[in-house]
Formats: C-alpha cells, structure tokens, sequence
C-alpha cells in the first residue's frame, strides 16, 4: 500500500470490494450489466477521496473481489491489477458533486430508452413506488426520489 493508504483499514476496501463483486453479479443476473459494459464504485473514504471500483474489461458476471481497483481522486490506480474504467472520472465528480457513497453506472437496455426519454429533463423522477421504502430514512411511498442524467460525452473530463 502506498502512503496515502496506509492508514485505511484493509477491511473496510475488503468489505466495499466484496460488496461491489456481489452487487455486479446481481446485476448481471437481472440484466442490468451485461458482459463488460457498466462500472461500480463506493467511497473508501471521502478525503483524501479514494474509490474502491471495479476494473475496465472484465465480465460483471464473474466480478470477483480480488479484481477490484482502488483509485484516488485523480482517477489513478494505487491499489490492484487492471485498467480503471474510462468512466472513473464520472464516477469521481458524481462523487464529489452529490456526495454519493457509490456509483453504479448500468449499462442497460431499460435505463438507456430512459435517459432517451427524460433527457430534456435532466433526470427521472421516481414516486409513489412501495420500494422507495427501501431507501434510508424514506417511511411512506408518498416519495419523491430525483434520479440526475447526465448527457453522454466520450470526454469524461467534460
């Protein structure tokens, strides 16, 4: 581990990576990755931020722990083998700008038709749906949740 890591506990990114590789294997079940597209993230710790995130190329299906990367917040490797995501910078400003405690960037056929759809938008309201229940300190389906979209661009710095 490098000085700048030295002082996170090892279970904590051994924990986030566990649940990482479990969550992309769940989402692959139900379609929402398929083979290598999609990418997932969770903070380490917020400053200096570090992400545990999972690497670029490698089937969401077969995502095991050991693969994933810890990156720092200028999108560099400093933990683990493999190529970070081309979208690590994304996930980095989402991060920063919503103060998210994970990224999961799906790739699938339902999430792309609505990002078509509500684009215009800038995002998709979600309400009056039981599971918004299942969100921290949400206690009635007389919710509103807020879901951002994000324009498309090959240049993640913009």
């Amino acid at each position: 581990m490098t000085q700048a890591t030295a002082h996170i506990p090892n279970s904590k990114f051994t924990e986030l990576a566990s649940g990482l590789a479990a969550t992309a294997k769940a989402l692959h079940a139900r379609g929402w990755l398929s083979g290598t597209s999609g990418n997932l993230s969770a903070v380490v710790q917020p400053e200096p931020l570090l992400l545990a995130m999972s690497p670029s190329g490698v089937d969401k299906g077969e995502l095991a722990a050991e693969q994933i990367l810890l990156v720092d917040e200028n999108a560099r490797v400093i933990n683990g083998d493999g190529k970070p995501s081309d979208e690590t910078l994304l996930h980095l400003e989402i991060v920063k700008q919503r103060q998210a405690g994970a990224v999961l960037h799906t790739h699938s056929i339902w999430n792309t038709i609505l990002s078509d759809m509500f684009a215009d938008e800038h995002g998709v309201a979600i309400e009056g749906y039981e599971m918004l229940k299942g969100l921290t300190g949400v206690h009635t389906h007389e919710h509103r949740e807020w879901l951002p979209i994000i324009g498309n661009s090959q240049d993640m710095r913009e």
